[in-house]
């Protein structure tokens, strides 16, 4: 291992210890049960819930307990189209970091090459779009995507495609929670919707690996 990527591994180790520690610390139900009660000043609701989805990528806190949030102050209307731009928005955060960071080569690098090998097989938005539909955290594929080198284009329309279903469950749970509704739709229809995405991922996904290896010669 080269001087550059050994000192890459130490520094993304000590980040890593960095945020564990302030993700225990500060958890976002914690952050969430704080700021409900904005949910009749607008304006300060605003400014919560844009900083709570630019922070979010520096704790890496799930995607999930803010999009409930969202459903819950804001219902289901506003706040599905809102917790979707969030979505967006938090996840280009780390996937510019990873683009940049992967120009560096080392480790970095390495990553960056043994993702472009998978991307060159699925293409770029389906790649993208096939690993938000899966059940795989936010943060990993932005950062994967971000090493590969995915055009920002292609990540926003895989991630914006692809968080559609679970936001919108997400929100739902949100917004039921505030008519204490929780057993309903929302709820009932998680595993149906983990399902449905899991098979729109491999659909998503079956056409470029099925030319992938019937392109492959066969054995001499």
């Amino acid at each position: 291992m080269d001087r550059l990527a050994k000192r890459q591994l130490v520094s993304t180790t000590a980040l890593v210890v960095v945020v564990a520690a302030a993700t225990t610390l500060l958890t976002p139900e914690r952050v969430v049960a704080e700021t409900t009660h904005l949910a009749d000043h607008p304006v300060y609701l605003a400014g919560v819930i844009v900083g709570l989805y630019l922070v979010r990528p520096f704790f890496a806190w799930p995607t999930m307990p803010l999009s409930a949030f969202v459903g819950f102050v804001l219902g289901v209307g506003y706040g599905f189209p809102v917790a979707l731009m969030g979505a967006l928005v938090t996840c280009l955060i780390p996937y510019r970091f990873a683009l940049r960071a992967g120009e560096q080569g080392g480790m970095f690098g390495w990553l960056g090459d043994s993702g472009r090998r998978i991307i060159e097989v699925t293409g770029e938005t389906r790649g993208v779009l096939a690993a938000r539909l899966s059940p795989v955290p936010a943060d990993p594929v932005s950062y994967g995507a971000g090493f590969a080198r995915v055009s920002p284009r292609s990540f926003a329309v895989g991630t914006f495609l692809g968080e559609i279903p679970w936001v919108a469950v997400e929100v739902a749970a949100g917004a039921s929670l505030r008519s204490l509704t929780l057993t309903g739709l929302s709820v009932d229809a998680l595993p149906h919707v983990l399902l449905l995405s899991a098979a729109l991922a491999v659909l998503v996904l079956a056409g470029p690996a099925y030319r992938h290896v019937t392109d492959r010669p066969g054995p001499s």
